[in-house]
């Protein structure tokens, strides 16, 4: 009940954003001179995941950070939060959980039943019979979408980031990413619109959002620049699978709930790491959930400090960037920001 819950909440909340515009934020991104680039990292199942990894500008390993977006998807913002996160001296892995999800195909969705049950989408029947072709690289197998049992899927040619495979691929470790290939269908990026993103995103099962954040999270402890520390941290509907990882993961340092829902109780016991609230004193929706799980993980030892920040609304790390935040919404924002760098260690 609490996760069907959670999801309505996160998609109402949505609905009131302005978080389809973000201009800004695609201005700042490209206005950084951290490395960022997409890699595919293949999952013992077979998913391939796409994922935008940051890396900061320091001498020393890093800690990784793995971040989850918002209902939003792997939207601009979410891609500049994990910039200024590197920013701070921190590996950022931020998956984009929409992989090979869309925009809908009957390919895609025979692959993935939940899709196929939870959204309904209209694709064409050109669609439907032939998804659009792209060349393989020489030599490297058959079509991802028709191989036949202990055939090597094909790797396909990235235009739109070519450039970046050729620079950075000595970053990718053998066996567990690859240089980036996109995905058939797409991720985030190749729904036709917003609303078409928050109803796929809100459809994921938790099986393999929890699955997707451990690929996640294994491929940034095995690079080369990482230290072995590993956070983890999320936003609204990434919130709330934050709290959830963090009943799944026993490795964590530390899991970091942005304006997020908590886990069903009885997943609470599970908990090994410290779990650090943030939330909007104008979101009761979200915040009147933080007394009830203080009260939980209070009783269960477990470590939970949330913070609720006066006068901010729901999506305030988004919101109190943009060019018309208001003042308690970009107060929150800095605060919350300071405070999560301080609790991972600070700016290194």
């Amino acid at each position: 009940m609490r996760r069907m819950a959670s999801a309505v909440i996160c998609v109402a909340l949505a609905a009131a954003s302005s978080a389809v515009a973000q201009d800004w934020a695609k201005a700042n991104l490209e206005k950084s001179s951290r490395h960022g680039e997409f890699v595919t990292i293949h999952e013992p199942g077979g998913r391939d995941l796409q994922a935008w990894v940051v890396y900061p500008e320091v001498k020393d390993k890093a800690p990784v950070v793995v971040m989850i977006h918002e209902i939003f998807g792997l939207s601009d913002w979410a891609r500049e939060m994990a910039d200024e996160v590197a920013g701070a001296g921190y590996i950022v892995v931020e998956p984009d959980l929409l992989s090979g999800l869309g925009p809908p195909t009957a390919a895609s969705m025979n692959r993935f039943p939940a899709l196929r049950q939870d959204v309904n989408f209209i694709s064409t029947p050109e669609q439907e019979t032939a998804p659009p072709k792209q060349p393989a690289l020489p030599g490297t197998g058959c079509d991802p979408m028709a191989c036949p049992p202990g055939k090597k899927p094909a790797v396909r040619a990235s235009s739109r980031n070519e450039q970046q495979t050729q620079d950075h691929s000595h970053m990718q470790m053998p066996g567990n990413g690859a240089p980036y290939a996109p995905a058939r269908p797409g991720g985030t990026s190749a729904f036709p619109d917003q609303s078409a993103v928050t109803r796929a995103v809100s459809s994921l099962p938790d099986a393999q959002v929890m699955a997707d954040l451990d690929a996640a999270a294994d491929y940034g402890k095995k690079l080369p620049a990482a230290n072995g520390k590993l956070f983890v941290a999320g936003f609204c509907w990434g919130g709330g699978k934050s709290f959830l990882f963090a009943t799944h993961r026993h490795d964590l340092s530390a899991a970091f709930v942005f304006y997020g829902p908590p886990p069903a109780e009885d997943l609470l016991k599970n908990i090994t790491a410290p779990v650090y609230g943030f939330y909007a004193q104008n979101d009761a929706r979200i915040t009147a959930t933080v007394p009830k799980t203080q009260e939980e993980m209070k009783a269960l030892g477990k470590t939970y400090e949330p913070v609720v920040y006066d006068g901010a609304g729901h999506g305030f790390m988004r919101a109190g960037e943009a060019p018309d935040a208001n003042a308690a919404n970009s107060s929150a924002r800095r605060e919350g920001f300071k405070r999560l760098i301080d609790l991972m260690g600070g700016v290194r």
